[in-house]
This record gives C-alpha cells, structure tokens and sequence, in this order.
C-alpha cells in the first residue's frame, strides 16, 4: 500500500526547484569532502583562554594603569609633610656719597679740599638657609640661619672690617583648636588609601568580567562546533534517505515525490551546516578579540578549536554560605565599605574645620659676630646673644557659614554612601538567588531535553521503519529527523547552558579566578 501526496501540484512546482538543486546536493558528501587550503588551528582550554585573556586584555590593561595611578595619589599626599630646604646667596655692592662726620665712620677730617665728597664703598654678601616642614600634629616650622659677610672700605670705626654676622632662629607654629592633631592632618591621606582601595576592587570587579567573559564565550564556541556536528549528522542522515529513495524510486517500487521530498530535505540540511560553520567563525572571532592578539594576527583566518568539555555534575549549593561568601567578597560590596570610610573621614575633618583657628606661635633665636667665620660661629653658638618669644592668634570668620555648609554636605554624603551600601547588598543577595536558582534549573534541562532526545530517536527509527514497509512517507521521516536534530540542539544548548550558568553564579560568588587558581598581586 503507498500512501499518495495530497498536494501534488505543489510537489511538480517544488520538482523543479529540485531539479536546480541538484547538482548542488549531489556535489555536497561528508564522505567526500572538497580539496581546501590548509587553515591554521590552534587549540585552546579554557584555562588557556583566560590566563592569556588576563595578560593581555586591553581593558585588563587600562584598568590595572588606572589602579596604580591611585597608588601616586597617596605619596602626593604624604609629600605635603615632606620637609623643603631652601638656600639663597646675594652679593651686594654700593658706593654712595658720605656727608661728613657719620657715626660709625671716620670722623676726623681728611686732607684735601673741604668740599670733596667722600665715598662710601661697602660690599657684602649673605647665604640664607631656610629649611621648613608641616607636621602631622598641623604645626609647622621654619628653622632659618642666614650667615653674611660685610666690608666698608677705608677707615672705618668698626669693630670688625670685614665683619661676619649670623643669625639662627626657629619658628614654631601650632594650632591648638582647626586642624589640631594626627587625625585630622591624616584625613587626605587615608581618603587617597581608600581610593586605592576602590580601584583595587574595581580593577579585581574588571577581571571578573573579563574571566567570565571569557568563560561565556569560550562556552558558546563550544556549542557552536557541537552544534555543527548535529547539522553534519542530520544532513548525513538526510542524503542517506535520498539515497535510498533514489534506489527504490530506479526500482519502481516508490514514486519520483518522495526522492523530490528527500532532495528538498538535504537541501535544508546544507543550508543549516552553513549557518552553522558561520556561528563557529563569529564565536572564534569574539573569542580572539578577548585575548587581544596582534592587529596582524587578528586578521589572519586562525580556527581555535576548544579542547575543554562542559560539565554535567552538579554539586551541592547552599543559599546562606553562597550569599554570605557574595558579601565578603563581591568588590562592589567593598568599594561601597570603603565609600563609607572615606565619608566618614570626611564629616570629621569637616566637623573640625567648624571650630576657630586659635594658634600658638614661639620663636627663639641666636646670633653671632666675629672678624672672620671661625669667630663669628663659635660667638653664634655661645648663647651670649639670643632672642625668644611666645603667642596666641585667634581668628574665626563671623558666622562662618562656608565651613557649615561643607559640614552638612559631607554628611548628605554620609548618608547616601550607607544607603549605596544596603542596595547593593540587596543586589547582590537578588542576584545570588537568582544566580542559584538558574544553574540549578539547567541542570534539570540536561535531564529533560535528553529524555526528549532519546525519544526523538526511537520515534525517527520506528518511522524509518514504516517507510521500509510503505506505512511512512518522506516527509514525515524528515520531520522526525528535524525533531531529532532539534531534540540534540536543545540537549547541547542545556548543557552549554548549564556550564554558563557556573559561571554565572560563580562571577556572582568572586569565585570565578579560584578554579583556576589565580592571586591579584
């Protein structure tokens, strides 16, 4: 008994489109594949993948510069209590007219004419060391010594010509309300160590997104090239019906509609390899821009061929410990943390700042005179000569409004960093469950799409069966080989799907460089 086509102008229009694809179909074998230029092919793990992914990834790269530019940040800060040393030499010569008798000078009258001017020629020169420096206390020092020499030319009623002269003096400076104590001179300091910090955890937050990136990708290519073997089985699968279609139909024992029916199924097949092999070449393709190879080689055709199999066990998952090991060590959890110190840092030293900037100022000094260095230094530091004083200074701008609006600002600013810290603790306690919730649902799909595939292949053998006998057609042999091709996609795609869903929550954990045993330095 054979079963006849219920549409048969359908079939003679579809006859001829056959009948040009022919040629195409007959040409297509797996069997006997068409000469090709050698491609070249590296294989690569998934371990492979992202270590070289973390070496060279471009935005791996900018985020680790941007990491240390933080570290800079801090010593310009420290370098504000760094000391600074200052010298300056001057020489000075001046010969100015003299209106006789000065004191000091010569009294007495020189021969020659009364009315002659004298000179007053004086060279001098002097060295100015100044050495200065912030303390963390919020004092201040200035430690001066300013030695000179001075000579008078002619007769002169000095004690010493050429006389040297020095003078050492200190000047201390420390406030004693605004800006008093090691805390609130630290505040810059510790707010740039807190900003490295943040960059730390974000440059850690960059490679988790580039590793699971990476992981995605690599996971998709793997379907891709599995995938491409379900294409090549089912279009296997088809031309081997054709084939026999054709021997059946030479035989007449099977009408020409069912080899039409065949061809048009092999057809299809070939257009899904294709589609297929394009897949593969795009995921290769985002797979390279990951490990950022040369523009050269990134535009030379290399095939990558992953040589890691996706995972199908899966292992215990406890809600409580995956959330907790999420909040200790989610870097956006930690970058909030830190946000909060640097907030707080900031209401004290704007809290301080409100108070009036009374200060203590002393100062002390010696100096020294002699006919040359020898004598004028041991004079210096002999103490004959000194000076010393003591004083307060107050000042307080009237209502000094700037300082409390600074003040009310930071603490705005405190309190939206607490509030950024609960939402993204929030986020990330959604996140993980969702995370969890989502590998352990396909791995329940793993189970249930290979059931559906093992189904798929009885039923597409027990059709091929009834075709032997005539109680089948074409057509619906074809279509149980599609259900079985698209019963093997599902399976992959649970599966590819599952391995990403790992990934997912272990991205979601900051557990993803562990597995691969990898240490940020």
């Amino acid at each position: 008994m054979c079963i006849q086509s219920r549409r048969p102008t359908s079939l003679i229009g579809a006859a001829i489109v056959m009948a040009a694809l022919l040629p195409l179909a007959s040409a297509w074998s797996l069997d006997q594949p068409q000469q090709a230029p050698a491609e070249r092919r590296e294989a690569v793990s998934l371990a492979d993948a992202v270590l070289r992914a973390l070496q060279y990834n471009l935005d791996i790269n900018i985020s680790r510069q941007t990491k240390e530019s933080r570290l800079t940040d801090i010593i310009f800060e420290q370098a504000k209590f760094d000391p600074l040393l200052s010298l300056n030499g001057q020489y000075n010569r001046s010969v100015s007219p003299l209106n006789r008798p000065v004191f000091g000078f010569s009294g007495g009258i020189t021969t020659g004419r009364l009315n002659e001017i004298e000179r007053f020629d004086q060279n001098s020169s002097q060295v100015t060391a100044d050495l200065t420096q912030n303390l963390l206390t919020g004092a201040n020092y200035d430690l001066n010594f300013s030695p000179s020499r001075a000579f008078v030319t002619g007769q002169t009623g000095f004690l010493f010509n050429p006389g040297y002269q020095s003078g050492l003096a200190l000047t201390v400076t420390q406030p004693l309300l605004r800006n008093f104590g090691t805390d609130v001179n630290r505040t810059f300091i510790r707010i740039a160590q807190n900003n490295a910090k943040v960059e730390e955890q974000v440059f850690f937050d960059r490679v988790l997104t580039v590793t699971s990136t990476v992981e995605q990708t690599y996971w998709e290519l793997v379907f891709a090239n599995e995938t491409l073997k379900v294409a090549e089985s089912a279009l296997k699968a088809a031309q081997e019906l054709l084939a026999s279609n054709r021997a059946k139909a030479k035989a007449g024992v099977m009408a020409i509609v069912e080899v039409l029916q065949a061809e048009s199924g092999v057809a299809s097949r070939m257009e899904q390899v294709l589609v297929a092999e394009k897949s593969i070449r795009d995921q290769e393709d985002q797979l390279r821009r990951l490990l950022n190879p040369a523009e050269q080689d990134l535009r030379q055709d290399m095939r990558l061929v992953p040589i890691d199999k996706p995972v199908q066990v899966l292992e215990a998952i406890s809600f409580e410990e995956a959330i907790d090991m999420a909040i200790a060590r989610r870097p956006e959890v930690l970058q909030a943390s830190k946000n909060i110190d640097t907030s707080e840092l900031n209401v004290k030293f704007a809290k301080n700042q409100l108070l009036p900037n009374l200060s203590f100022q002393g100062t002390t000094g010696v100096a020294g005179l002699g006919g040359d260095d020898g004598e004028m230094l041991k004079r210096n530091f002999s103490g004959d000569f000194y000076n010393y004083g003591a004083g307060l200074v107050l000042s307080f701008p009237l209502g000094n409004r700037s300082a409390w609006s600074q003040y009310n600002k930071r603490q705005l600013e405190a309190k939206n960093a607490q509030a950024s810290l609960q939402s993204i603790r929030q986020q990330v306690i959604v996140g993980v469950k969702e995370a969890v919730r989502r590998v352990q649902t396909d791995f329940k799909r793993i189970e249930t799409t290979r059931s559906a595939r093992i189904l798929a292949e009885k039923q597409l053998q027990a059709e091929q069966e009834r075709l032997n006998v005539g109680l089948s057609t074409t057509r619906f042999v074809l279509d149980f080989q599609r259900d079985l091709a698209t019963a093997r996609g599902n399976e992959l795609r649970a599966i590819v799907d599952f391995n990403r869903s790992l990934s997912n929550l272990a991205r979601h954990k900051a557990t993803t460089l562990e597995q691969y045993h990898i240490e940020l330095q």
